[in-house]
């Protein structure tokens, strides 16, 4: 199996000091990030750098400030004020003729090479040398860096006067040869005929062209370019709309036909499947382009338009490439050899939005990191001037809060760009960290090409529309060198329109296609499909789960875990032995372990997920003396998939994001995503909203992705009671109406009320033939609540998940009042009803599924029911499944359906313990008054 990480040949390894307290997780998902280090400075370079102290000063300067006085901006509307740091003179150094040794200074040598002589420069020398590289056209900021191997590298890299290669291949770019700079002359003429082809065709179209950004596409053509030739194998690639059009038809080599049957009104997906579709800005390709021999596949994500939000799905679907190397590579390998992940953002939005500080924080967690991303952002000056857009001098600067470098460029200046970016790519390749590149650029028209940017930035448009294009520029420059002809630069531009006319002649015939299943997605059916298996056989025999419980709190010997676990395993196994009292833990132990005996992995993120907040889950176990980690069924069960369990960071929308990008890759794996509350889901709404209920219908993206979501009033007030679940229900596209025929819904919800109905659930999530998301409003109170408890051998077959479960007293049909309920408050209300003694007279009916709502099971159960039937909840009026519900059961009962909870409510729960105490009385009290 190829090595994740290629070591670049013989460097020392170690693991990085930093001042932060150490990880102790190193259980299966986790990889020590490389460790390689440059030499110090020699006694020689030390005594050197004492002896030209000031020399020094002005050399570091230079690397820490001349961004700021870099020509940067193609429209040199940045204040660039005079920069006193640069100045020699304020340290001292005044003869510009002098010689100075540069030894330990200036790194002009291979990275790691320590020249065995003096270095002896001018001071004009070394001033003219440092403003080429630091004071041009890229600006450079890695000064910043905690790192001192990073900070010398960066200067090995831009100082070396030789662009050939070291020995861990990081090498000074090269100029761009003929070939190439013709190469980056057709990108930008094709980028911009297509834009005035677009213009010209379809002038009312919100196209979100390039124009002014054309640099973006030999940025990305030069990245992917250089990432095949080093051995990445497959590109991760998310982006907003700006300029998407362009990349796809270009670049990613998706048909022209298409896009322009989808201008006009057509399907870009096969119209019999159902779905809805989305606007041209979010569509797709997943190409494989060849360089040199060498190919990439880059797969370009769909994308919602809450603008960022795809960033995190694009960093859980590139870790997710690499899942299966994680169990079968060596050690000492790395994230990242193999696939890369890059993000393209927004100026304005990569410092506004908050999920961009969020994905950053995961960039360099064990259980999150894919190996490092390439960042571009397409600087385009938005239409609300800096000041009132950011507090920050550059858009980039959010990327110092995990010490990411950064790379300024004049988008001008296509060449620039390109070297710009092969350095980006060497860093992360090397380190495999994040870098950034700031593409400065503008866009000639507003935020749409139907908007008046001059409403607002008159100056800076009116600048904008005297000046000439970006590759009119380029070709300019390109005449003039005698590199290409007027009639051959006239020759791309018209193939390019040959071309595109050709394509829209074929777009009212085009046919659309639905390349949804392929790969890993081979044998996964289509939801809707006549062979869609709903109810699969979910059981397990009981041998195989009495051997997963019993590895699941098997404790490696000589391992102290805490003494107050002994209690858990001994309940576990005393359970078990029992064949009775199945807590929800082992239940859930039991569903990871069964699937990951059958060759599945299961990965559960959350904060503190391997505890669990509760303290119910117990996964993982910690040594108490050393903080090691065991994960028992890991280490027990002998499985050939494998169990990932990610503590998360404090977040929400990036780390369910993150997940769900993991379930698009694997259909083979059992993502789950907890939150602490069920509540907190709600700082994850645009991933639930733009993705996980969505993306079926709009771009035929399954997700087997699970949300356990803490659910029930129990007196914690108003954060930490409900997962709302209106908000899930009304997401849901379920039939009010009773169907005939299977109803392909969503998304699961579902309220279940044992351990063998969750056992199930899960389980159900990987055995259909085809993924669905699940949201579960997971228990709080009946973690270990002996009346919610299971036996063993409601998990063994013929047991599959209920939607609807009938009182196990009384037939409905024969009580005086039936009560419908779903979750936690089932139990109280059995528990009242034992002690008015009214066992024989009122039905308890449990709604375990509320979406896809249980019609047939409900008919089932309800038929023939004459008495009065009450829907009873905690949550108040407005909330819970009561709206949801209503409309539904009604047309089952042909009568309306009685309400009894509490009234209306702004919050979901009272924050006052007497207040909360009265209301929960009356509602369990009342379900049963007039009896």
């Amino acid at each position: 199996m190829s090595c994740l990480f290629r070591s670049p040949s013989a460097r020392q390894f170690r693991q990085n000091l930093v001042a932060r307290r150490s990880y102790h997780d190193q259980s299966f998902g986790f990889r020590k990030a490389p460790g390689f280090e440059l030499p110090d400075y020699s006694p020689t370079q030390l005594q050197n750098r004492v002896t030209n102290a000031p020399l020094l000063r002005y050399v570091d300067s230079l690397r820490m400030h001349g961004h700021r006085a870099a020509r940067i901006d193609p429209l040199d509307l940045l204040q660039r004020d005079d920069v006193d740091a640069l100045d020699p003179k304020r340290y001292g150094l005044i003869d510009v003729s002098r010689t100075y040794d540069v030894s330990g200074i200036l790194w002009t040598k291979r990275v790691g090479e320590t020249p065995d002589e003096p270095e002896l420069w001018t001071l004009r020398d070394v001033v003219d040398h440092l403003r080429s590289v630091y004071v041009g056209r890229i600006a450079y900021e890695y000064m910043h860096s905690p790192s001192k191997t990073e900070r010398l590298w960066f200067s090995h890299i831009l100082e070396a006067r030789s662009s050939s290669s070291s020995g861990d291949g990081s090498r000074t770019p090269a100029l761009p040869g003929v070939v190439q700079k013709k190469r980056i002359h057709r990108l930008l003429a094709q980028c911009e005929t297509f834009d005035q082809f677009l213009q010209l065709k379809f002038p009312n179209l919100k196209r979100y062209g390039l124009e002014g950004g054309e640099s973006m596409i030999p940025a990305l053509d030069t990245l992917f370019s250089v990432a095949a030739q080093a051995g990445v194998q497959h590109i991760v690639l998310a982006m907003p709309h700006r300029g998407r059009l362009n990349l796809l038809t270009g670049l990613l080599q998706m048909s022209p036909a298409s896009l322009f049957h989808k201008i006009k009104g057509g399907y870009e997906i096969p119209e019999e499947l159902g779905a809805a579709g989305d606007v041209i800005s979010h569509l797709v390709a997943s190409p494989t382009l060849s360089y040199e021999g060498a190919d990439v596949k880059v797969s370009l994500l769909p994308n919602p338009s809450h603008l960022e939000a795809v960033s995190p799905v694009a960093l859980g679907k590139t870790r997710a490439k690499q899942y299966s190397l994680l169990k079968s590579s060596p050690e000492d390998c790395m994230l990242g050899d193999k696939v890369m992940c890059v993000q393209l953002h927004g100026d304005a939005s990569f410092t506004g939005q908050g999920v961009v500080m969020e994905t950053l924080g995961l960039s360099n967690l064990p259980h999150f990191t894919s190996g490092g991303s390439v960042h571009i952002v397409v600087n385009i000056g938005y239409t609300t001037p800096a000041s009132s857009a950011r507090s920050s001098l550059y858009c980039s600067d959010i990327g110092k809060m995990i010490n990411a470098p950064v790379l300024h460029v004049n988008g001008d200046y296509p060449e620039d760009v390109e070297r710009a970016v092969d350095i980006a790519f060497q860093y992360r390749h090397h380190f495999r960290k994040d870098i950034i590149i700031d593409l400065l650029v503008y866009r000639r028209w507003g935020h749409n090409e139907l908007d008046e940017p001059a409403f607002t930035q008159p100056l800076m448009y009116e600048k904008i529309r005297s000046r000439k294009s970006v590759p009119t520029l380029y070709e300019e420059r390109l005449i003039l060198d005698d590199v290409i002809t007027p009639a051959e630069a006239q020759a791309v531009r018209d193939a390019e329109r040959v071309r595109l006319d050709t394509e829209l002649a074929r777009a009212d015939t085009y046919i659309p296609s639905a390349p949804m299943l392929q790969g890993r997605w081979k044998g996964i059916v289509w939801p809707a499909d006549e062979t869609a298996e709903y109810d699969p056989p979910t059981g397990a025999a009981r041998t195989v789960l009495e051997k997963i419980g019993q590895a699941s709190v098997t404790v490696p010997s000589g391992f102290d875990i805490h003494p107050r676990l002994q209690r858990h395993v001994k309940n576990r196994l005393q359970s078990i032995e029992r064949g009775a009292g199945l807590d929800w833990a082992t239940a859930e132990a039991m569903a990871f372990g069964s699937l990951m005996l059958e060759g599945c992995d299961v990965r559960i993120s959350g904060q503190d997920v391997g505890r669990g907040t509760f303290s119910q889950r117990h996964a993982m176990l910690v040594d108490q003396k050393t903080e090691s980690v065991v994960v028992p069924l890991n280490t027990a069960l002998g499985s050939q998939g494998m169990l990932e369990l990610a503590n998360s960071s404090l977040s929400e929308l990036a780390v369910l994001g993150f997940e769900y990008g993991t379930s698009w890759e694997k259909p083979n794996l059992l993502p789950l995503w907890e939150a602490q509350f069920g509540d907190f889901f709600n700082g994850a709404q645009v991933i639930i909203d733009t993705f996980i209920s969505s993306a079926e219908t709009k771009w035929l993206k399954q997700s087997g992705i699970v949300l356990l979501l803490p659910h029930g009033l129990d007196g914690a007030g108003p954060e930490h009671s409900s997962s709302r679940l209106e908000r899930m229900l009304q997401l849901t596209d379920d039939h009010f109406e009773p169907a005939h025929t299977r109803r392909n819904v969503n998304m699961h919800v579902a309220f279940p009320t044992t351990p063998a109905q969750y056992f199930h659930l899960l389980r159900r999530q990987i055995k259909r033939n085809f993924r669905k998301p699940l949201i579960v409003a997971s228990p709080k109170g009946l973690l270990r609540l002996p009346a919610a408890s299971s036996s063993l051998s409601e998990l063994e077959e013929p047991y599959t998940f209920k939607s609807v479960l009938p009182d196990p007293l009384i037939g409905a049909n024969r009580a005086e009042r039936v009560i419908l309920v779903s979750g936690k408050l089932y139990y109280d209300l059995v528990k009242e009803r034992e002690a008015r003694g009214l066992g024989g007279r009122v039905a308890i009916v449990r709604v375990e599924e509320l979406c896809p709502f249980p019609f047939e099971a409900l008919q089932q159960v309800l038929g023939g029911v004459t008495s009065d039937v009450h829907w009873v909840q905690e949550e108040p009026r407005n909330q819970g499944a009561w709206t949801h519900v209503c409309p539904r059961a009604a047309k089952i009962l042909k009568k309306p359906l009685e309400y009894h909870g509490r009234g209306e409510d702004a919050v979901p729960a009272p924050g006052v313990g007497k207040l909360y105490r009265k209301q929960q009385e009356m509602v369990v009290k009342g379900a049963f008054d007039g009896l």
